[in-house]
């Protein structure tokens, strides 16, 4: 994939699909330390052990639609290639957390890419969801919560055509005031 952002779509699609009512993003990059973390929390079904075991394996899928699994397998991949890795975490009935760490200068790193629409498509998928974003940069953070959001909204849904576009908004400004040029 092009952007990080796509794998970041493959996770939280993988969240909701495991029946996931809460979901925590969370993207760390550390300029000093040379590191960008993003990691994938849900409260869905969780994965047993021997699944853990094999779930980087692009031959293991839980759906039944298709045989192959290939969203974590290609995120190890892209995190290999930057010098990172990923762990997979998950408890039955508990639910899946899986963290993806990268070399944040490494040549091979794709770029994070387009975070705010990979954000709109879960808030706007029409699932009962709420998602927790923080991104930090270098101490600074960005954070939304949809939970907040919508007790503020009082009702009105997140995919009304003012919400959606103040969301949009909201999380790009919030993410470009984060930026700064990475030597």
């Amino acid at each position: 994939m092009r952007e990080l952002a796509l794998h970041v779509l493959d996770l939280l699609q993988n969240a909701l699909e495991a029946g996931a009512t809460h979901i925590t993003l969370t993207i760390t990059e550390d300029l000093a330390g040379d590191r960008m973390t993003i990691r994938v929390g849900d409260n869905g079904r969780g994965m047993s052990p021997d699944l853990v075991a094999r779930v980087l394996d692009p031959f293991v899928t839980t759906r039944e639609t298709r045989h192959v699994g290939l969203g974590l397998p290609l995120l190890a991949a892209a995190a290999e290639r930057a010098g990172g890795h990923v762990e997979v975490e998950s408890e039955l009935g508990r639910g899946t957390t899986v963290t993806a760490t990268f070399r944040l200068r490494h040549w091979d790193r794709a770029p994070l890419g387009d975070m705010p629409s990979t954000l709109m498509a879960v808030l706007l998928s029409g699932r009962a969801v709420d998602l927790v974003y923080e991104h930090t940069v270098d101490g600074r953070t960005f954070r939304l919560d949809t939970a907040e959001v919508r007790r503020e909204l009082a009702g009105v849904p997140l995919a009304h055509p003012s919400v959606r576009t103040w969301l949009q908004e909201y999380v790009a400004e919030g993410i470009s005031g984060l930026q700064r040029p990475i030597d």
